[in-house]
């Protein structure tokens, strides 16, 4: 009985499957679609969502250069024809190019038929000798005479610029350091062809380019040795009287290659070879990770030095000014006269020496290394890149308060170098 049942079951059970089946004329009916609606938890979610800006990016550059092969490391301008450029990079290759050309009247995104393709400019010359990639670069002061390029392979070599076929023929070259990390030309007025290096070793070296010794073309100054981990960064002073270098371990040393500073009665600490000293052993100033850059205030009277952790330090500076130096000749040591007081003389030497080393200030905006610093020449404003893709401008007359954070400016890239334009923008960058 029960297994009887059980058959009379499934067979009912097979009869009503078959008539939920459909029919084919049912089966070719078509539904149309119904697109979805918001339901009112979306309403209120999307009230509450920022909507999304779309940026349209153009590239308006009126020319460009591209005959590299490699990463470009290193730019310099000719200090008296910014339009000719000098570019070192990954191919262990310099180049020069002239990037004068007319300026369109509009940017090319506001043309009707834009063009698709341009071709690069060509170079006015292309330098080789380097074994590894070329680091470093610059032109001598005032005049850009000679074309100077440093490389990892430790090579320095001179190139002159005032040959009437522009080849940069070599004219001199030296090898004193394992790699070079950088390379400043020296303002000062009284040394031409004057410039400083830093190397991978911790040294820094200034060197004088003199044409009329044909024995020794590339003459030494000053070699320096204190720093005690790769030498990462230097900045001249704007008189070029004073070099501040910075380095790996966390040091910060400014040095007098022309004794001018000694001249001023600034005396040297460190043996007598800087006049300003700070290390990682100085705990307000110390930076875990290292120094990677620096810049020097248009006045001189004070350099910032960026590091690790987005740490950036604002160190006074002494002011070798004219009044300074003639004070101190004039009286020697400060004397106090009958009202107690000090004599001029001896109050503008005093005022230079209270400011040196001394930390005025100590900044921390982004979050990764500072890779590059720099003062506008015209503003009160120091701009700072940085390792996280910012850029921070910084006002140095408000206590160096925000004046702006540029969050992303190169997206997920690093910005290793930034630059003020002179007369550029309301705050000239």
């Amino acid at each position: 009985m029960v297994h009887t049942s059980a058959t009379n079951h499934d067979a009912d059970d097979a009869t009503s499957d078959d008539e939920a089946l459909l029919d084919a004329s049912e089966a070719a009916e078509v539904v149309p679609d119904d697109p979805d609606h918001p339901m009112e938890s979306d309403e209120e979610g999307g009230e509450a969502e920022t909507a999304q800006e779309e940026i349209q990016l153009h590239n308006d550059s009126i020319a460009h250069f591209d005959l590299h092969s490699d990463s470009i490391y290193c730019i310099a301008n000719h200090p008296l024809n910014p339009n000719i450029i000098a570019t070192g990079g990954g191919d262990d290759t310099t180049y020069v190019f002239h990037a004068h050309l007319p300026s369109p009247v509009l940017p090319p995104s506001y043309e009707s038929n834009p063009s698709a393709t341009r071709s690069s400019l060509q170079p006015v010359a292309k330098l080789q000798g380097h074994t590894d990639s070329v680091n470093a670069i610059t032109y001598t002061l005032p005049s850009g005479k000679f074309l100077i390029t440093g490389g990892l392979d430790g090579r320095l070599r001179v190139h002159s610029t005032t040959t009437t076929k522009q080849t940069y023929p070599l004219f001199a070259s030296a090898q004193e350091v394992p790699e070079i990390n950088f390379l400043v030309p020296c303002p000062h007025p009284a040394y031409p062809d004057t410039f400083a290096l830093g190397a991978n070793d911790g040294s820094v070296w200034v060197y004088h380019i003199d044409e009329q010794d044909k024995d020794n073309h590339l003459q030494v100054i000053q070699a320096y040795y204190l720093h005690t981990e790769s030498c990462t960064a230097g900045a001249w002073t704007p008189d070029g009287k004073l070099l501040v270098s910075v380095s790996e371990e966390g040091s910060l040393y400014v040095w007098d290659p022309f004794g001018e500073a000694a001249e001023a009665g600034i005396k040297s600490l460190s043996s007598g070879q800087a006049v300003v000293s700070l290390t990682a052993a100085d705990q307000r100033f110390a930076t875990e990770g290292g120094l990677f850059s620096v810049a020097v205030s248009p006045s001189g009277a004070f350099a910032a030095v960026g590091g690790a952790h987005g740490i950036i330090r604002i160190v006074g500076l002494p002011l070798l000014n004219t009044s300074t130096i003639q004070a101190h000749k004039s009286s020697g040591a400060p004397k106090n006269t009958s009202g107690g007081k000090k004599q001029a003389s001896g109050d503008a030497t005093s005022s230079s020496r209270s400011q040196a080393g001394q930390i005025l200030a100590s900044l921390q905006i982004q979050s990764e290394s500072i890779e590059t610093l720099a003062f506008s020449p015209q503003h009160s404003l120091l701009a700072a890149g940085s390792v996280d893709g910012s850029i921070v401008l910084f006002d140095s007359k408000s206590q160096f308060a925000v004046r702006r954070h540029i969050k992303e400016a190169h997206e997920e890239f690093a910005v290793v170098k930034v630059a003020f334009g002179a007369g550029v923008g309301e705050d000239g960058a």
